[in-house]
Order: structure tokens, then sequence, then C-alpha cells
């Protein structure tokens, strides 16, 4: 045998094996084909997970005010002396209720005093599932308090799980004129805990009545006294988000219309913003959270303030008088519905009204004097039907003749398909809406097979595309099994190819929920995990902040051999866009097999390009692999940089792996 003539028959059998394997794309950079919205990439936030009160909110103290259900929820009645719980109960501590006094937040501790010596009567607060204290951090107690005689002091403590004492301060009330009054004082931790707690002892003689008992670390978000939790907005920051959609979600509808979300009473001072039961409180039974309450210390405002700070568009969601059609059903009858009607245009006047009318001047004296610039309103929560339909239209003709500007988002259910979605979606569509609201949750084939979906949506309608929640569900929808594996992520980077190339259709996405507390969770998969100290973002945030990052302004065709966008064959999915400022060409390559493929990409339309492009490879050969707090890099982008050839590009394709491609263009 010639083993000469062997070998280059092998060397040409796989010659034409890597040139079969090789694929061809054709990018027409001189004919794009859609403009990219600045919104086109978001959040989507919902109090669920402990996401806000708890998360997001910086405050550690839980049942702050007392108002729970239980009214000491979360506290713990502490003494050195051996007396009975009891009798501390019934006489040094007592919880009073008056409702006509003060309807929003009626009850207040008194505690009676009797030449107490520290140690003898004191409270424990648990924080949400412990409290994160870190080292070096310092934290600010306050608290409002009310006595007739100056003869209280407070010892106030931050302490360990075993606990020891990690920082600790004197309190002295001083005011005696039986007014409410506000105190504070500052701790600083010695000692970095997760599951701290704290602790402060009453000593002296006489009645002390206290209320709005509060600790925030100081390294809130840009240092905002009583602000967010730094390390989870700065994540958000990352993405650069185009719009933060806002309060969900669920809670929007509330279990019953007693329930739902109600802005007007999430702003002011603290004390004035009434607490309610959290939805997520008892809505899933394997996961129980009898302590899930909303404070709203995180209310409109803030939230405002939120969009302001990440340089997003305001998105807020209304009750349209109808409660979830699949908890209650219940509804308001349509002949009293102005009052919600009424919420949303108040709701525009607040974001966007001079100071000189009557919401206008409240944003201002609650220290925003420039207007928000709110341009899109939501109008209910996966609603659905005739009965929402209705609803719709008297919020339409009311917002339309007074703020015609002003772009309303129409619910269309639970799923984008089948008998909630068809109708609903097709009534809107009649009514002009600018955007319906879109929800997919389903199995990664799903997604893979619908990154085609928009390819065929009609483009001489008016109305557009908002997909306000989607995740690929590892198991299945609700399973509390499902994980952020990069199955689900590489799934959604496929979905999202066609979510660009279709960007004069959807102009809104966002992939929901945000974020879940580690041990305070309700629904999986989430983006951001986080516990009492840290912060995980898993693969599915490296897709979004991908996709965000690298969105461009304009959509061009990028077209396989047949003149076929890249939905699926050879396993690849692709997107292009052109983002004008930088004069860059953006490539988005999802290669869903499990082998490496080789591309090539000529460019049509520029004189020249850049002779090196820049890559960011997210990828992983294991498609359940998952990021953890232990491990948070098993699946992060890596930053690489290809020359080119001529007007052409040649990449290579890692197996499971989303590929984003900046190029620079000369013409």
């Amino acid at each position: 045998m010639n083993y000469r003539l062997l070998i280059l028959f092998l060397l040409l059998q796989t010659s034409c094996l890597l040139a079969q394997n090789k694929v061809v794309f054709t990018v027409q950079t001189q004919k794009p084909t859609a403009t990219v919205a600045p919104t086109m990439w978001g959040l989507f936030f919902e109090d669920i997970n402990l996401g806000a009160d708890g998360g997001l909110y910086a405050e550690l103290v839980k049942n702050r005010s007392f108002e729970f259900d239980t009214p000491l929820m979360g506290w713990k009645i502490t003494s050195t002396k051996d007396v009975m719980y009891g009798f501390y109960f019934g006489s040094g501590i007592q919880i009073l209720n008056q409702p006509d006094k003060a309807a929003t937040n009626p009850r207040f501790m008194r505690v009676t005093l009797n030449k107490t010596q520290k140690g003898e009567l004191g409270l424990t607060n648990e924080g949400f599932r412990g409290m994160g204290i870190k080292k070096g951090v310092r934290y600010d107690f306050s608290v409002l308090y009310r006595q007739q005689t100056a003869m209280a002091k407070l010892h106030v403590e931050l302490v360990t799980e075993k606990g020891d004492i990690i920082g600790s301060g004197v309190l002295s009330p001083e005011q005696t004129d039986n007014r409410w009054h506000r105190d504070e004082l500052s701790l600083t931790a010695s000692a970095t805990e997760p599951k701290a707690k704290l602790r402060f002892w009453y000593e002296g003689d006489g009645v002390l009545d206290l209320d709005m008992i509060s600790l925030f670390p100081a390294d809130t978000w840009k240092g905002r006294k009583g602000g967010l939790r730094a390390d989870l907005v700065q994540l958000l920051a990352d993405m650069k988000p185009g719009f933060v959609r806002f309060p969900g979600g669920c809670i929007v509808e509330g279990r019953d219309l007693a329930q739902r979300y109600q802005w007007k009473k999430t702003i002011g001072p603290l004390e004035e913003r009434k607490l309610i039961v959290n939805r997520w409180n008892n809505e899933v039974q394997a996961r129980l959270a009898p302590d899930y309450f909303q404070s709203f210390g995180l209310g409109f405002l803030e939230y405002f303030q939120l969009c302001e700070d990440l340089g997003a568009q305001p998105l807020p969601i209304l009750n349209c008088g109808m409660a979830c059609q699949v908890n209650s059903a219940e509804l308001t009858p349509l002949e009293n519905i102005d009052p919600y009607v009424q919420d949303a245009l108040d709701l525009i006047e607040f974001a966007n009204g001079n100071q000189e009318t009557k919401w206008g001047k409240l944003r201002a004296a609650l220290g925003h004097p420039a207007p928000f610039q709110l341009t899109m309103l939501g109008v209910g929560n996966e609603n659905f039907g005739t009965s929402y339909i209705e609803r719709f239209k008297a919020f339409q003709e009311a917002v339309k003749k007074q703020y015609p500007a002003i772009k309303l988002v129409g619910s269309t259910g639970l799923l984008s398909a089948g008998e909630m979605f068809d109708p609903t979606n097709t009534e809107l569509r009649k009514l002009d809406v600018a955007y319906v609201d879109e929800h997919n949750y389903s199995d990664p084939q799903w997604f893979m097979q619908n990154a085609k979906r928009y390819d065929t949506y009609d483009r001489t309608s008016a109305t557009k595309v908002f997909v306000g929640e989607y995740a690929a569900q590892s198991v299945g929808m609700t399973n509390l099994a499902n994980k952020n594996t990069w199955r689900t992520a590489l799934a959604e980077a496929a979905y999202m190819t066609g979510l660009e190339r279709n960007a004069d259709i959807v102009q809104l996405a966002s992939y929901a929920p945000l974020l879940a507390h580690v041990e305070g969770w309700q629904w999986k998969p989430d983006l951001i995990w986080f516990d009492n100290l840290g912060v995980m973002a898993t693969p599915n945030y490296y897709v979004q902040k991908l996709y965000a990052t690298n969105k461009g302004s304009v959509v061009v065709s990028m077209l396989d051999k047949n003149n076929l966008p890249a939905t699926g064959q050879d396993s690849l999915y692709a997107s292009a866009t052109i983002d004008k400022a930088t004069n860059e060409l953006i490539l988005k390559v999802v290669n869903t097999a499990g082998n490496a493929q080789s591309a090539e990409v000529t460019i049509e339309g520029a004189k020249k390009i850049a002779s090196t492009a820049a890559v960011l490879t997210l990828q992983n050969d294991n498609l359940e692999a998952e990021n953890s707090f232990l491990l948070p890099g098993v699946v992060t982008p890596a930053a690489t940089t290809i020359n080119t050839k001529g007007n052409a590009v040649h990449v290579a394709l890692k197996p499971y792996s989303l590929s984003v491609i900046r190029v620079n263009l000369s013409r």
C-alpha cells in the first residue's frame, strides 16, 4: 500500500469535510431593514422572591412598624432575667392599635419601664432571613419615638448568629412633649456576618412609644440614605437597560382587588405608606412565605428615580379594575371604573406635570422638581377577554384625550397563543394600541423554534410588540425544580436573534423574573440570585447583558447561502445590527450544535473594514452547566480578537456558544 497516497487521500477528505462544514453568510450593510428602538432590551421588576423588601430595598429590619398580620413577627422579646415571656408582653411591652388616628400605620410599640436596667428587657429583630452585615461598613439605626419624660435609653447592638456583639451604640431620646420624633445613631461593624440580628436593650423609667424601627447600610446605591442595595443595582446598571417595567407582574393585579398595587399609597413619608400582604406570601404552597409583605419603602418615586439612574425609560403597569383572573377573577363594575382611570391620569401628571399641577407639585415637594419624562404606560397585567377590553377602552379614551403622546401597553393574557391570547390580541390591534404585551414561558425547544415567530407578523400594523415576560424553563412552567442552566440561556439567545431581526415589530423585551433571594424564592428560574452579602449572575443574565450592551441602531440583513436568515439551519441562529454612533457592525451568532463550526461572513456595502474584530463569547460544553456562589464564573463571557481578510470575517463558532462580533466599518 502506498502510504503517501493514503495520507494525501485522508487530507483531501478532511479538507472537503471542513469545506462542507463552513457556513457562509452575507451581510448587506447598505440595506437597513429596521430601526432598533432604544428601549429594545430592558428589565422587568416585581417584588417576588424577596425582590424588594429583603432584596433591592436595603432596609434590614423586618416588620419595622409592627403592621404584619402577627404584630411581633420577626421580633423576639429578649431578657437576661428568669421571667415568663407573657409577663413582659402583657405589661412591659404592648402593641397598640389606633386605626381611628392613623389609618396607614396604626400600630406602635409601647414600653413601660420601671427602673429597668440594661439586660432586663429588650427586642431582637431577625431581618429577612438574617441580616448581611459587612466589616467596616456603617449602619444607620433610626426610630420614631414618643415619651413624656426623658428617662429612657436604647442600647443598640448588631449581633452575630451566635450572639456576639459586632457593633453597638446608645440612643437617648430627649424630646418630652408626647409627640412623635425621629432619632438615629450609627454603628460600624467590626466583623462580617451573613446572619446577623439587630438587638436593643431598654434602660430607664417611664413610658416610651416606638415605631418605624429601621436599620440601613450606609453603602447604598449612590449613597442615598434609606436607599437601594448597591451590588444589585450595579448589576442592573451594567446591563444598560432601555426601560424598566415596574411594579410587576402579578402583584399589580393582587389575588383580589383589596391586595392590588395602588401607586398613590407608595409615595410620601415612609410611615404614611400603608403596608399590605404580598400575594407571593401564600401563592406557592410548597414555598409559603408568611412573613412576606410589602412595606412600599421602594415606591413609585424610588422606581422613577431608579429608571433615571439607569438611563432607562420608566414603564409603570397599573391595575385596570381587575384582580388576577386565575385566582379570584374579581373585577370592579364598569360603571365604577373612573377611580382606576383617574389613577392613571394622576400618575402621568405626577411623572410629567409641572410644579403648577397638583401631582407635579407633590413630586417636587418629595425632592424631584424635574419631570421624569414618562412616555409609556401599561394597563393591566396578564388580563384578557371581553371584560378586559371594555376596561382598556375606558383607559384609552381618557388618556388619549388628555395625554395623546402617551403610548399605552395592552395585556394579552398569560401566554402568547390560545383562547386567552388570540381574541384579546385581535381586539387590541383593532384599537391601534401602541404595544401588546406578550408573555412566553416554555421549554428551550420552544424558544429555538420560535426564533422566527415575528418574521410573519403584519408589518403594516401600528401596534408593536412588547415581549414583557419570557424565560426558558428547564423542567416546566411553575416547576420548583427549574434551573438557570446554560441550555435555557442558549435557547433564549437563539430566540433573541429573532426579536432583534424583527426590531420593527418587537420594540421592548424583558426577561422575568429579575431577582431571587436564595432562601426566600417562590419562582424559578430567575435572572439574578442573591443572598444577604453577595450577588450571583446567571448564564441567562450574561445573555441579556450581551444583547443589551451590543444593541446597535439599525438592523441589516444577514443571510445564508440560500438567501435566508439563520433561524436554526445548521443549528445556527444569527442577527446583525449597525451601531451608527461607533460605525460598527455587530453580529450575533448562536451555535446550538455540540460541535464547533466555521463561519465566513462577507460584508457588503462597506468600502473597507478594520483588520481586526472584537469577539465576546459565552460558551460551555455542558448544557446543564450553572453558575453558583461558589463557582460564579462557570458561564461568563470571554473576550478575544480575530483578524479579518478583505471584506470578510472568519470566525470559529465553539459548540454551544453565543458569539458577539464587532467590526469597524469605513464607507
